[in-house]
């Protein structure tokens, strides 16, 4: 089991997602940026491999405007020995690696333009990760979308998408996510079932939206969609309901206790768990020691 935290290290003094109004673009701006983001991309994994923080989630924001019309730069060749070094770093310490695009990413949008934005987002992140030099264990995280007032059209036009417009580079690394209003799991298992998506599993949408399915069952539903050669264990989404919050909203800090049940509920499973909790760092140094002492790292 690896146990980490997405995007935003909040102990170091650096981001890896600074970006930029898109009127001021310019090439030079961009290659400041992008330098910058990655420096301290570095800087974050080598903080995660001290703490024994093995799992992370990049930035959507590592190159801005890498997916929009206006960036006809070619920063794929112009940092690519930053990529490749940034991912032998990963390599060299067993790191998983994810993305998550933003929720403007919809596949299953009746609008086409809205379709072609997403795709794009989609192979911009990929292509992250394969200048990585990453395998395709490393995913790319994303929502089944709306329901549109007929979930079974939404995702049969899910569907649809995925088998005719993806690149095979992006099918490689795609998941989908059980969320916390419209797709519950067995909407997901669906959705594998006409694509072949594995599931990544988040234990407070499943909480909010499910079908009675106990969490232990739940998670091994899940884990079967992954096939372990192509796309590693299972990786999974963890948080808690913030008290007094809206239905679904990310607890602050996590629950020691709490965190402890669910791994005892989920005893003899392997998965690796990213902690969307909105301390970030300071919540996953306490799973790991939580895990540590129930022996599941």
């Amino acid at each position: 089991m690896k146990i980490g935290y997405p995007c935003i290290n909040q102990s170091l003094d650096c981001t890896s997602s600074r970006t930029f109004r898109l009127a001021s673009y310019s090439e030079e701006r961009l290659v400041e940026t992008v330098a910058l983001n990655l420096a301290c991309l570095q800087r974050i994994l080598e903080y995660n491999v001290q703490n024994g923080l093995l799992f992370f989630r990049l930035t959507s924001d590592l190159v801005p405007f890498a997916s929009h019309e206006i960036n006809q730069f070619n920063w794929q060749e112009h940092f690519k020995s930053e990529f490749q070094q940034l991912g032998s770093y990963i390599k060299q310490h067993n790191l998983r690696i994810s993305m998550h695009p933003d929720q403007f990413v919809v596949l299953n949008s009746p609008n086409p333009q809205t379709v072609k934005n997403s795709i794009a987002e989609l192979v911009y992140q990929g292509t992250v990760l394969d200048l990585m030099e990453l395998d395709t264990t490393a995913k790319l995280q994303i929502h089944g979308g709306g329901g549109y007032g007929d979930k079974g059209a939404a995702l049969a036009r899910f569907a649809e998408v995925y088998h005719t417009q993806l690149p095979e580079a992006v099918k490689a690394r795609l998941c989908v996510e059980n969320d916390d209003r419209t797709y519950s799991l067995l909407d997901c298992l669906h959705l594998h079932e006409l694509t072949g998506l594995p599931i990544i599993f988040d234990n407070l949408h499943h909480e909010c939206v499910h079908n009675g399915e106990p969490m232990r069952e739940a998670v091994e539903m899940a884990a079967s969609t992954w096939k372990p050669e192509r796309d590693g264990i299972l990786m999974m989404d963890y948080s808690a309901q913030a008290p007094a919050e809206r239905k679904g909203k990310h607890v602050q800090s996590i629950s020691e206790q709490l965190f402890h049940d669910f791994l005892a509920e989920t005893e003899g499973m392997d998965m690796d768990i990213m902690l969307e909790i909105k301390d970030k760092e300071t919540s996953a140094l306490k799973a790991v020691e939580v895990a540590r002492a129930l022996g599941r790292l």
